[in-house]
Parts: C-alpha cells; structure tokens; sequence
C-alpha cells in the first residue's frame, strides 16, 4: 500500500467502511426501486442527482448501482426473447466487478472526489482539474459492453469552474456513460446541473434500519441506543461521528449545563469550554458546536409544538427542555438565538478566534435567553 493510499479519503467517514466496501444499504429500498424502474425502461438517463442528509447512504448506493451496471451487460433479444427485467441491485461478492471495484482497479468507473495538492494537504474543493481527468477516462476504450460510471461526490463541493466543466460534459454526454452526482444540498448546484439530471431521493433511516447499519460498519452500539438515534436524526454518517468523538457524553454535559439556567454552573461551562480548546480538538470543537445548534433546535421545537423531541437524547433532557421552553413565545426566542449565535460562532471559527471564549460566548447568550 503506497503512501497515498493510506492518506484518509474525503468520500469515508472516520471509523466507517468505504461505501463501495459496504455490502448492504439500508432503508432505501424506494430510492434503489425508483432506479431499477428507470433502468428496466431502457430509457436510463445519463444524470442522476442523489440527495438527501448527510451520512444516509448516498455514496454506497451509488457505488452499488455503479457495481450493478458494470457487471450487467446490455439487454438484447436472444432466441428466447428479452432476459426478464432486474429486481435487485444485488451483485455477487465473487463477481469479478465486485473484486476490480473493491480494489479500485475497475477500468469502467471513475470517482471524482476532493484531492490531494502538492503539499499533500486535502483541497476544501473539488477543483476543474479533477473534472477535466475525466476526458482522459472518456478517452479509454471501453469495456464489458461499453458502460462507464462516474461517481462525483460530493458535488457540492465543486467550485464555479469544476461545475462548469462538469455541466459541459452533462449537455453532452459521451456515449453509455451514466454519471451521479451526490448532494447533501442540491440547492448549491447551478439549476443547470440539476435540470441535466435525475433525481433519487433519499430520506433519514429509521432506528432499526440505522442500527442495522452501524452493525454492518463494525461499530459498538452504546447502551443508550435512543440518545443516539435522536441526535443523528437517521444519519449514520453523524451516528459514527459522535460515538468516535464521544459526542453522547458530550451532549449529556451540555444538557446538565443548560438545566442549570438561568443559574449557569460556570464551572461546568468552563470545563466544557476547555474541551474545546485542547490541542488537536479540532473535530471535537467542531462536534461541539453542532450539538449546541441541535440543542437549541430542539429548544425551539419545543415551545413551538409544547412537546419536546423524543425520543430524548439524553439523561435529564426532556424535563429541561419543558422549563426552558414552555410557550411559543420562548420557543421563538431560542429560535432566534440559534440564528445569531451560530452565526457569530462559525465567524469565530472562520477568523480562528479562540474555541473556548466562542463556546462560553454561546453558553452566556444562552443564559440571557434563560433569564428573560
């Protein structure tokens, strides 16, 4: 394995499985359905356009079409009439398309992803240069019965040029090639793009689907399976990140924090401030932020609804929520503290202000809210 092969990939999630080393996809059965209609049509469009949260599955269903279509060769009328149509995606792990996939070594696929630069640091963007090496690829010759698949993901992290490029080869098309693009926030691609594609559209896992998928990625599942379940709101993608950050415990903190408003337990608010602050707690920082948004959201959810979130997602959290958020009144006024202060935290982030102060910021803005 080369160096630049261990380096960590920007389509995997930290302590997952690539999503083309992932055997199964769960609770996307309408999605993979929608697309077996299309392709049994004889009429499959070259763009599809795969959307939905972060951490559902996009990118191995992706891969499992790509997979799909290599390894089956185009209809065609033979002495006994037209093969029957397909009903699954499913394709057999000793296919030699599934061990070339796997390997990386498929010369009918191409992923494009964000890179590596010159100083081996990875690129926040996907650049034109990634989408321009695919006219080399388009340039090969083609292979079992003449099928390419390109895989963009994401593509909302091309920038203006990269999407640009690609929406040229999107009008037109080199001959059977499909190509999918994946999209947490499709809203951040140029309407050209998404009106050159299909779209499948994928919703939040169930509880039972997502722990099934985070059996099948290895993951430990923690006691308090419902605390996870209700902060990754159906993504396995944010479940993976928050048990390999310690996010539960992390949020557990900071509900015991806000249950102590208005009366703020600055001890508690300092500790958890530092925590932030470490050295190489970058991802943790980042992780922290997230779960003060979510905690707000559901704050705000509560007083608009008068009932809190469930399941709960943790010890405590249901019996705070009601306090601190009885009415619609105050329902809107977390609302609105959401806004500004993830707002000021992400500037804060953005022009490297001190981890710490931003969090006690937020926890004091918070207090504010608390005591009006």
């Amino acid at each position: 394995m080369s160096a630049q092969d261990e380096l960590p990939r920007a389509d995997q999630a930290a302590g997952a499985p690539h999503p083309r080393e992932t055997p199964q996809i769960f609770g996307q059965n309408k999605a993979e359905q929608d697309f077996l209609t299309a392709f049994n049509s004889d009429r499959l469009h070259h763009g599809w356009l795969l959307t939905g949260p972060q951490g559902i599955g996009k990118a191995t269903l992706a891969w499992r079409i790509a997979r799909f279509l290599l390894a089956t060769p185009p209809a065609e009328d033979g002495l006994f009439g037209a093969p029957p149509p397909a009903t699954t995606l499913d394709i057999a792990p000793d296919h030699p398309v599934s061990h070339r996939i796997h390997a990386l070594a498929e010369p009918g696929l191409a992923a494009i992803t964000r890179s590596y630069n010159d100083k081996g640091k990875l690129r926040d963007q996907i650049v034109v240069d990634d989408i321009r090496a695919l006219n080399r690829f388009f340039g090969l010759s083609a292979t079992d019965g003449g099928r390419r698949v390109v895989i963009v993901d994401a593509a909302d992290d091309m920038n203006p040029s990269a999407a640009n490029a690609l929406l040229k080869m999107l009008e037109e098309p080199p001959a059977r090639t499909t190509m999918f693009l994946i999209s947490h926030q499709p809203s951040r691609l140029l309407p050209t793009i998404r009106s050159r594609c299909r779209t499948l559209r994928l919703g939040p896992l169930s509880a039972e689907d997502m722990q099934a998928a985070l059996s099948q990625s290895g993951a430990e599942l923690p006691e308090n399976a419902d605390h996870l379940a209700a902060l990754a709101a159906g993504s396995v993608g944010a479940a993976l990140r928050l048990l390999n950050l310690g996010g539960l415990k992390t949020y557990a903190e900071l509900v015991q924090i806000l249950d102590s408003l208005p009366r703020l337990d600055r001890q508690r608010a300092m500790a958890l401030a530092e925590t932030a602050a470490q050295r190489g707690g970058a991802e943790k920082f980042e992780l922290l932020l997230t779960l003060t948004e979510v905690a707000m959201a559901r704050l705000a959810r509560t007083g608009a609804t008068g009932q809190p979130p469930q399941p709960e997602a943790a010890p405590g959290e249901t019996a705070m929520l009601q306090r601190l958020a009885p009415d619609p009144h105050k329902g809107r006024a977390w609302a609105d503290l959401s806004a500004e202060a993830t707002a000021r935290a992400r500037h804060g982030q953005a022009v490297n202000l001190d981890p710490a102060a931003l969090v006690l910021d937020t926890v004091f803005k918070m207090q504010e809210t608390a005591s009006r």
